[in-house]
């Protein structure tokens, strides 16, 4: 019904033949009816439908809105007042010209009432500007914005859910709530002689093994009847369509469907629908077949809850997103995303190929301790602890070298050991205070022996996992064909700045150290005025020029002494050791030395690490003389090697941060 202030009620809108067709009905001078259709042919049709005499067609009449309303008006002898309101109120009535018309008269009256405003109008006389200016605005069509508020603001209409949601949480419940109710199925299964929690269950087939062993079998719709498989795994989704349910089941090896359908599962799929949510763990047995959409499932007659969950899973369109939340929550981080799960399978992988390889290779894993007297084998802050009974300040290690060596003096040839280091250290997307490490120690060797290992060894983890030794890594893409690149840290650090040549310098003397300190000033490397040594303003400058470009493999070798305490001396470069560090990707991967055996030598340099552990350097190690004992037992030339595997498993799974490779990262106390 349309309200026109003169004509009454003007009935009505109803379809004809695919032609909309308007009837006005109004009382003058008797029944006067008008037909308006966009076709002549329909208007005669219609004419016909309502019969002759004072009916008037017009078939050409919405050639305009303002033409419309004009033959309206005009054909019921009304003419318009200074203020009219036209017949059809609606958007599509309004031309662009109205619309400027009106815009321009919203404009003039808006500057009006400034102007009054200027002049000091009262509010009472304010008044009737205002309403004028509030009229004309509501003649404008409503914006998009405005009809979307509008639709917001109407109560949402209710409809009928279907039969199978009405069990279902709604999507607006808290977590507790929601945690209630899933509480109270699993009491409902309890009370209806169901265990929803099983004590075991056996299935026969992973979710990968019936995707591989059904690959390129079976058409869409096709079943084969005579398997019977059983899985196990959790629910990520579930669709369900009145007697017919898809879930998607989720196992370590992948995902595969259950199609589940009533007249085949009777009272199974009653409780199916009542009990199971996504994230629960449930076992599932029958056919398989392909749907006709080409998804290979298992074609269910029976399922057994295994384990409800009494918690949701994340949204499935947003997933778990939150990155601290990710590594807090690592459980769900490993449901939710594949990815993650993947590094870790792939973690497990490496660590096992480098164990089998080391001991084909005839190492010896033996154990070393936690828990020492002193720090040492390093230069880190450690964590500090107490024992109560034993009434000892005791460190977690910093490094398993120590104890190992003193394996090799006892007659074990080839030791390593793969397990956990503690450094008191800051907190990166490289560092982490708790990593894993692996130190090899081979007697008979040097640190070209060791070289030659740590390619064979890294490579052999890489191959692991990948078919190629060609990865990407970020935006690079590393190769770790044989053989890496080898620099010695002079030769790094004069690309950098090749006008100045640290290997010309005379560490004993003092004017050295300061030339040494000018360079790396011009250079523009940080804090070296307290630096005392040219090793170690050397160490400083490949650190802040040359360490952060290495993204190939490269082995730096030929170390200052004064950065290398338990390194042996250079057979041919004075103030030099056999030292390499191994770098990749801009970042450290693994260390080694041909390590000193001279006990006098060694205990000079632990009394130099004291002496700066003295003087405030909290990462300097003190004097150890368990080991200096040991040592003066006879140690044979010994090469070792210490390989971080954490940082080798960022590179081979291509993970950004330390935190990715570590199931469990140490993280801040969460304030929530």
């Amino acid at each position: 019904t349309v309200q026109h202030p003169m004509l009454g009620p003007i009935n009505s809108v109803f379809r004809r033949s695919g032609c909309v067709i308007m009837t006005l009905l109004l009382l003058r001078r008797g029944i006067v009816t008008k037909a308006f259709t966009t076709s002549t042919k329909k208007a005669n049709m219609v004419n016909r439908q309502i019969g002759s005499g004072s009916a008037i067609i017009h078939h050409n009449l919405f050639s305009s809105p303002r033409h419309t309303t004009n033959v309206i008006n005009k054909s019921f002898g009304y003419t318009p007042n200074t203020n009219p309101t036209p017949l059809f109120m609606s958007t599509e009535a309004a031309t662009a010209e109205d619309i400027a018309e009106i815009e321009r008269q919203i404009k003039a009256k808006g500057d009006e009432i400034r102007s009054l405003k200027e002049q000091g109008i009262e509010k009472a006389d304010l008044a009737p500007h205002i309403q004028e200016l509030l009229a004309l605005k509501a003649k404008l069509p409503p914006t998009e914005e405005e009809k979307e508020k509008k639709e917001q603001k109407k109560p949402p209409k209710q409809k009928k859910e279907p039969q199978q949601k009405k069990k279902q949480p709604q999507a607006d419940l808290s977590e507790s709530e929601l945690r209630d109710v899933r509480l109270g199925k699993a009491q409902a299964m309890r009370d209806s002689g169901m265990e929803p929690y099983a004590y075991s269950y056996d299935p026969t087939h992973t979710a990968g093994e019936l995707q591989s062993l059904y690959e390129g079998k079976l058409d869409g719709g096709e079943e084969d009847v005579d398997a019977n498989v059983k899985v196990a795994g959790r629910i990520m989704t579930k669709r369900l369509f009145g007697k017919l349910a898809f879930f998607t089941l989720q196992d370590e090896t992948g995902t595969i469907q259950l199609q589940m359908e009533k007249k085949r599962m009777g009272d199974f799929f009653k409780d199916l629908k009542a009990y199971v949510d996504s994230g629960d763990i449930i076992g599932a047995q029958g056919s398989i077949r392909r749907t006709d959409k080409g998804e290979l499932s298992v074609y269910c007659t029976e399922w057994t809850m295994l384990t409800k969950s009494t918690l949701p899973l994340p949204d499935k369109y947003h997933g778990l997103t939150d990155i601290s939340k990710r590594y807090r929550q690592r459980h769900l981080d490993l449901i939710v995303n594949p990815s993650v799960r993947d590094t870790f399978f792939k973690r497990a992988k490496i660590t096992s190929t480098l164990r089998r390889q080391l001991d084909e290779l005839g190492f010896l894993e033996i154990e070393t301790p936690v828990l020492h007297t002193q720090s040492g084998g390093a230069e880190a802050k450690p964590f500090e602890t107490y024992h109560n009974t034993m009434d000892m300040d005791l460190t977690l290690r910093i490094a398993t070298e120590l104890h190992l060596k003193r394996l090799i003096i006892g007659g074990f040839p080839r030791v390593y050991e793969l397990g956990r280091i503690f450094r008191n250290e800051g907190i990166s997307t490289r560092h982490n205070p708790e990593f894993t490490s692996v130190e090899v120690y081979q007697a008979y060797a040097d640190y070209e022996d060791m070289m030659e290992l740590t390619e064979k060894l890294v490579c052999g983890m890489a191959e692991s996992i990948s078919d190629s030794l060609v990865m990407p890594y970020g935006e690079h893409t590393i190769s770790l064909e044989r053989p890496w690149k080898r620099i010695t840290m002079h030769d790094a650090v004069r690309e950098y700045i090749p006008d100045f040549d640290f290997e010309s310098l005379d560490p004993s003397d003092p004017s050295s150290v300061t030339e040494a300190r000018n360079a790396a000033k011009n250079a523009g490397v940080p804090n070296v005025d307290s630096l005392p040594t040219v090793g170690e303003i050397l160490n400083a400058c490949f650190e802040e020029l040359c360490e952060p470009n290495l993204i190939q493999p490269t082995f730096v070798i030929d170390y200052p002494v004064e950065v290398s305490p338990l390194a042996k001396p250079h057979r041919s470069k004075p103030g030099l050791v056999e030292r390499f560090e191994l770098f990749g990707t801009g970042r450290e991967l693994a260390n080694s030395f041909s390590e000193l055996t001279d006990p006098v030598d060694q205990r000079v340099r632990f009394e130099a690490q004291a002496a700066k552990k003295a003087a405030g350097d909290e990462e300097a190690c003190d004097v150890d003389e368990d080991f200096l004992v040991a040592l003066e037992q006879g140690m044979p030339p010994t090469g070792g090697l210490g390989i971080g595997i954490d940082r080798i498993i960022m590179l081979l799974t291509n993970s950004p941060s330390i935190r990715d490779v570590i199931a469990f990262p140490l993280l801040r106390a969460d304030s929530s």
